[in-house]
């Protein structure tokens, strides 16, 4: 089992098939997804990844996560979340996941936080029919009509279908299928709707009840912190040994001036 990514809800939008036929997708992108901490058996009692995502300022963190995340080796992170994986899925502490860490033709589950809609009434809640036109019904024909008994069972059940708050509740959607992927802007492309508001957060990871295809990397694709700053240190640290024999010279121009 794979680890699953942070991203965020940008918007929809469509691709064309060879075809000729259009297919709408929802765009999520990687806000600097990195791996935070690990989650291990021996100290937690399970095996997962924290992973963070978004840019916060230091002075809105608090000082216990400033401290979590310096030990991480990271920058203060908006949002976080952990995804269960295997022993041999850990993904080093401060790699970034990069969006090829999906493959396009695979099917993945989508949770998100759903649009609030305030308070509903049934027939919009719950998809009520409504009450007639006629036979003395008046003025209350979207109302839900009666909620209980009378002497028996002389209450009302908990649970019961009724107006209230609608949305703002954790929906995942299974079963959607990777169309696109673009790793230098952080894209990934599914089909169909993701619930929740633009620039939302979303959790991505591999659908539970489709199969994993051959071709997606395990345990992940990635990009390690050390590599990026460790590229451009050698040069800088083989520049002072080739600059030696004119480094005294500099200076005694300066005083000579």
């Amino acid at each position: 089992m794979r680890s699953g990514v942070l991203a965020q809800k940008v918007g929809m939008t469509r691709l064309f098939t060879a075809a000729g036929e259009h297919v709408p997708v929802t765009v999520l992108q990687l806000a600097h997804c990195q791996v935070v901490a690990h989650r291990t058996k021996e100290k937690n009692g399970y095996v997962a990844l924290q992973l963070g995502a978004g840019a916060r300022k230091a002075q809105r963190t608090t000082k216990a996560d400033r401290g979590h995340f310096a030990v991480a080796k990271v920058e203060p992170k908006r949002k976080l979340a952990e995804f269960r994986v295997d022993d041999d899925a850990l993904i080093p502490v401060g790699a970034e996941i990069t969006a090829d860490h999906f493959v396009v033709g695979q099917y993945v589950d989508v949770t998100g936080t759903s649009t609030g809609k305030g308070w509903a009434g049934p027939m919009k809640r719950w998809n009520f029919g409504g009450l007639g036109g006629s036979h003395g019904v008046s003025i209350s024909h979207r109302s839900h009509g009666s909620t209980g008994g009378r002497q028996d069972p002389g209450k009302t059940f908990k649970n019961q279908k009724m107006a209230g708050h609608l949305g703002v509740e954790r929906v995942t959607t299974l079963n959607l299928k990777v169309m696109q992927t673009d790793v230098e802007r952080g894209l990934i492309l599914v089909e169909g709707a993701v619930p929740g508001v633009k620039g939302g957060w979303i959790t991505v990871r591999d659908a539970v009840k489709k199969k994993l295809p051959d071709s997606v990397p395990k345990p992940g694709r990635f990009k390690l912190a050390e590599t990026a700053s460790a590229a451009p240190a050698a040069p800088a640290a083989a520049a002072p040994t080739g600059a030696e024999p004119t480094a005294p010279a500099a200076p005694a121009a300066k005083e000579g001036a």
